[in-house]
């Protein structure tokens, strides 16, 4: 059907609008079937939760097993550095702890580093009997201090002109010791026994060494310490639960003892915990492995279950008391599941296309999919058991029991004759109310101090000024922040803060910041490096950098010995024969893979190692040197890849896990562009939008200021405050366009006197849950602390500051409903007329 013209407009705007209604009752009415279907069966719905949890809640005990590969949770899962990874073992397998490696070479395998730190002042290089103590103590090696090592000394300061760069001085040094590996269960059990005796042994060398600080590493410690979350964590999640509990007791109270509901606080939040609680047994059930970064889930899908459980409760206070409780339970229902349930699928959606083959980092993908199915199954256990629950209550409420002790309540008139105190305890709100509190339920504080204090001071023409300017500062300040994003590819920032593993990592950054780590270069095909073109290419691809090569040691050697090598069978003789023979130079046989075919031999591969220069912001350069030097084997002819085990961990690694906070933003801006016309009222969706674009770029320009880092954290949690601040704003900014007061002043009001008591009760719990977290000493719940903190922060802005006041001046218009409500008080107003016009008496009686 096509319309033109304004009539065709008007027209169509109508269809959109009946279509809008159709859609909306047709949501209540199955919303209102379903509160009905579960108050008629309260014991089914309460009992299948409670099974279901008993059922799955074992399996989390007795198949509990932690992930212990750091790499695959936290590297990107496809990137270069992993192919060029292969590509390198497969050429140069690794033969540890027999031959001479360089530090930061390989890390495949198990290892074990230390760190000698002498005191200020000192020269490290005048403690080598000590050094050679320790080392001996491992095993035996050279003294190397008249070589240049400096990617293995930190602090170091050179002998002043000289041309073989001599160390004069040195504050640290470090040793990597790597162990054989066969990639054998065996292997790795012996692997991590000789670690933990390794870290034993560094313990005791620096007790007996007072004079020298000691660090030591492994491949095992980054695990250790990042496990060690969950372990320093356990206390305060419980103490967080008993704040939350405490919160949501007090502020589901109230001074009447029939309407006060602190039972069903405290069920509201056993709800949510039993429901994750199974889902953790499904997890584990299904061979998951539990990694530190999940412990973000609880404090999640409380965030999310509890404000549910608050909405259905001012739901059910919003009903009409005279009605029996099951129909009160089924009007809640009615009421709030609607948009409950289209929140949660939004959370599912979101967080779905987060755990979708187009996230790159395994962490974030394991924990998206988990989060999809907790608030599952908190939908689940909020409509069933909770509404159970409810239903209970109600029953409980209709026969007049007491909210606490569960006693009958006894008569006015009884009550009237006992003590105070025996009437504060019994009071039912049968004493005479204010002309407010038509509805006892409103003498509820948090609803009281909405409608008679915060609705109209926020709302006052000489408060909206300092609000706009509040908003520009907040635009300016998350603005500024989102200019200063920096990824969080350092795994310092999901360990333990005073681990080992972090105390190693800002010493090495402190002494070994000068050189980069050692980059490996492989050339993988045969080569004329007698060629006096390959070697100067060799030369230009190895500018800026300190190099460790074996081709420059023996160009060095044939001058010495005063022979030129141009040829194939010159050059390879001499090498063979002689350069590799001598004692100083064997170490250069691992770095040479020859093949022979009948007498003539090839150089097929080689390798040799490259240091560069940097500054404080090493792993920034080393991504830059990363850019810089990998497009360089596209263009010139020498065919070679390099690499570094950090490699895995830097590359893509900003687009990689910034791509499921575009992808999930993207998800929701698509569905909410696509219901534009046909969820509640499209005006709703604009503003639901933009309120949800400020908070999110609030957040992540705040946390930017708050030294919150880009990580697998940082982007879960701005998952999550997506979701959030929809599950706040939505239920607010629908009530205000769907409203028909006459000014949108009091539309504001009535929306905040209708959402506004359970957002401030949710956020209210959850920052009471969040301050034990801010008390655990590592940074993985640092950051989760600072995130979610800021989450809830700029959702409160926004729902009790920055939207009262700015819809107050900006569309929806109340005017069509202002002109409606005037025109039915003119006809109302003539037909009163016309009744006193046909009885003349009425007005002398009047």
């Amino acid at each position: 059907m096509c319309f033109s013209g304004p009539s065709g407009l008007s027209a169509s705007w109508i269809w959109w609008r009946m279509l809008r209604q159709v859609i909306h009752r047709g949501l209540k009415t199955s919303c209102y079937k379903l509160g009905l279907f579960v108050s008629r069966h309260p014991v089914f719905f309460l009992t299948v939760p409670a099974v279901l949890t008993i059922i799955f809640g074992f399996s989390v005990l007795s198949r509990f097993q932690p992930e212990t590969d750091l790499e695959v949770l936290v590297a990107p899962s496809h990137s270069q550095a992993k192919i060029e990874r292969r590509l390198a073992n497969s050429l140069f397998p690794i033969d540890q702890s027999k031959n001479k490696l360089y530090s930061d070479l390989h890390t495949p395998g198990r290892y074990g580093r230390v760190m000698v730190l002498s005191k200020p002042g000192e020269n490290i290089l005048d403690r080598a009997d000590q050094i050679l103590q320790i080392h001996r103590a491992v095993l035996e090696m050279k003294d190397g201090r008249l070589a240049f090592i400096g990617h293995q000394l930190g602090g170091v300061s050179e002998v002043p002109n000289s041309k073989d760069q001599r160390v004069k001085s040195a504050r640290a040094v470090q040793i990597t010791y790597y162990l054989q590996s066969y990639a054998s269960a065996t292997q790795g059990i012996i692997g991590e026994e000789w670690e933990t005796d390794f870290c034993n042994l560094m313990q005791k060398l620096q007790a007996d060494m007072k004079d020298l600080h000691i660090y030591c590493l492994t491949s095992f410690s980054l695990w250790r310490d990042f496990y060690k979350t969950s372990i320093l964590v356990r206390g305060e999640i419980l103490v967080s639960l008993v704040l939350i509990l405490v919160a949501v007791t007090l502020s589901s109270s109230m001074r009447d003892c029939l309407r006060s509901k602190p039972f069903l606080g405290l069920l509201g939040v056993l709800t949510i915990c039993i429901s994750s609680v199974t889902v953790a047994g499904i997890f584990f059930i299904t061979d998951g492995k539990y990694n530190s970064t999940l412990l973000g889930i609880p404090f999640f899908a409380m965030g999310h279950g509890t404000k549910g459980v608050f909405e259905l409760l001012a739901g059910w206070r919003r009903t009409k008391e005279n009605q029996p409780f099951k129909d009160r339970v089924a009007d809640a229902y009615s009421d709030v599941m609607v948009t409950y349930t289209i929140t949660s699928s939004l959370y599912i959606i979101t967080f779905g296309m987060g755990a979708s083959p187009f996230t790159n980092i395994e962490s974030i993908k394991i924990f998206c999919q988990n989060m999809c199915v907790t608030v599952l199954f908190n939908y689940f256990y909020v409509f069933s058991f909770y509404g159970s629950c409810l239903v209970f209550a109600g029953q409980l409420e209709q026969n007049r029991y007491h909210s606490v002790f569960c006693c009958k309540i006894p008569s006015a008139e009884y009550i009237d004759r006992q003590p105070i105190w025996f009437q504060a305890m019994m009071s039912d709100g049968h004493l005479p109310t204010t002309h407010h509190d038509n509805n006892p339920y409103q003498s509820h504080c948090i609803q009281h101090f909405l409608r008679e204090h915060f609705n109209e001071w926020i709302t006052n023409i000489y408060i909206k000024p300092f609000v706009v300017l509040l908003y520009l500062i907040y635009a300016s300040f998350s603005f500024m922040g989102c200019l200063q994003i920096s990824d969080g590819s350092n795994i310092v920032n999901l360990l333990a803060s005073n681990s080992p593993s972090v105390s190693y990592a800002f010493t090495q950054q402190k002494y070994f910041s000068n050189y980069s780590p050692v980059i490996g270069f492989y050339i993988y095909e045969p080569l004329e490096y007698w060629n006096m073109t390959v070697q100067d290419d060799l030369k230009i691809l190895g500018h800026g950098f300190n190099r460790i090569s074996w081709i420059e040691q023996y160009f060095q050697y044939l001058k010495v010995i005063n022979t030129t090598a141009t040829n194939k069978t010159e050059f390879l003789n001499i090498l063979q024969n002689s350069f590799l023979k001598k004692p100083q130079y064997q170490h250069f046989k691992n770095d040479i893979i020859f093949s022979k075919m009948g007498d003539e031999a090839n150089i097929i591969a080689s390798r040799m190692y490259l240091v560069a220069r940097t500054t404080e912001n090493t792993r920034e350069e080393v991504i830059e040197i990363l850019e810089r030097i990998r497009p360089l084997s596209f263009i010139q002819s020498i065919k070679f890849i390099v690499y570094n085990p950090t490699f895995a961990f830097l590359d893509n690694y900003s687009a990689s896990v910034a791509s499921p906070i575009l992808i999930a933003g993207f998800s929701v801006l698509t569905i909410m562009v696509l219901t534009f016309f046909i969820v509640i009222h499209p005006l709703g969706n604009f503003w639901l939008i933009l309120t949800v674009t400020s908070i999110e770029l609030g957040v992540l320009g705040l946390m930017t200021l708050w030294n919150v880092d880009m990580d697998c954290v940082s982007v879960l949690c701005l998952i999550y405050a997506l979701n959030f601040a929809i599950d706040h704003c939505a239920p607010l900014l629908y009530t205000f366009v769907l409203a028909i007061d006459h000014t949108r002043t009091q539309c504001i009001k009535g929306a905040l006197e209708e959402h506004g008591a359970a957002i401030l009760q949710n956020i209210t719990c959850n920052v009471m849950g969040l301050v034990p977290l801010g008390f655990v000493p590592s940074n993985l719940t640092f950051t989760l602390f600072k995130c979610l903190l800021l989450t809830n922060g700029c959702t409160l802005l926004h729902c009790f500051v920055i939207l009262p006041v700015f819809l107050t001046f900006f569309p929806p218009s109340k005017k069509r409903h202002k002109k409606k409500k005037r025109a039915k008080r003119k006809e109302r107003e003539e037909i009163e007329c016309i009744e006193i016009q046909e009885n003349p008496d009425h007005v002398t009686s009047v």
